[in-house]
């Protein structure tokens, strides 16, 4: 079921240290143990592949390198694409934190973006994200950069909208090919996005983000809180173990 909504109403009982409408829940043994089961078979399945994959995701072409997260298999990439194209980005400035495959960099120059940074850890993503734009005609407008977060651009009022689809869940990866799955311990890997995101985003910008209902969203809503965000639910999709939760944060 896909519920969107842009005007999500703010809960009257929300704590001040946080910017998200909704508290994180505790997951029970079964939860965890179905949680485990997928990442085994995400992880030796899809993200250690030896090789490429094409696919076809949210109306593109993809190459996908080994260790490069599979937008056909983890539907979160493709369901924010198709928000994307909702959007009208016309003549903006656009930046893709965490791009993988570039999927969402190449719906915002869909919609309309004049320049898509995308940026990604991972030299497999970024080579990908480049590889995808220019095979679907939008390597003049798409531009890669393989950087952590924001960190090689300068802080500084550069976008009018950024996007970030991070990983959903706190852990430290095993590898290169675990980093689109977990964020690190305390979800530390991403803990900068916000404030470099604030210090990055032109005044009257949005930062669009993806998280995921078994994401940490206590940690989620302060870190968006100290960083001077507020947020507002624009859409949430929910599938059989999760719902994958997008939110508008402005300041």
């Amino acid at each position: 079921m896909t519920h969107i909504s842009g005007t999500a109403a703010v809960a009257q009982d929300r704590r001040p240290d946080t910017a998200l409408d909704r508290q994180g829940r505790a997951q029970g043994l079964f939860r965890r143990a179905l949680r485990g089961i997928i990442h085994y078979l995400a992880y030796h399945f899809v993200l250690t592949r030896p090789k490429a994959q094409t696919a076809r995701a949210g109306g593109f072409r993809l190459t996908v390198a080994p260790t490069v997260f599979h937008p056909h298999y983890f539907i979160s990439s493709e369901i924010f694409a198709n928000f994307i194209d909702r959007l009208d980005l016309s003549g903006k400035t656009v930046a893709d934190v965490g791009t993988g495959t570039g999927i969402l960099a190449l719906a915002a120059a869909r919609a309309g973006a004049r320049t898509v940074i995308a940026t990604d850890i991972n030299p497999n993503a970024s080579i990908s994200t480049a590889e995808n734009a220019k095979a679907n005609g939008l390597g003049g407008r798409v531009k890669a950069l393989g950087c952590d977060l924001l960190a090689a651009i300068a802080p500084r009022p550069l976008f009018d909208v950024i996007l970030s689809s991070p990983p959903k869940h706190e852990g430290k990866p095993r590898d290169l090919a675990d980093t689109g799955w977990h964020a690190g311990a305390g979800n530390k890997n991403i803990a900068g996005l916000f404030e470099q995101a604030r210090e990055r985003l032109k005044p009257g910008g949005r930062f669009y983000l993806m998280i995921s209902s078994d994401s940490n969203l206590d940690l989620y809503g302060k870190l968006i809180a100290n960083a001077g965000f507020r947020a507002k639910l624009a859409l949430e999709h929910s599938i059989y173990i999760e719902s994958f939760l997008l939110y508008e944060l402005t300041h």
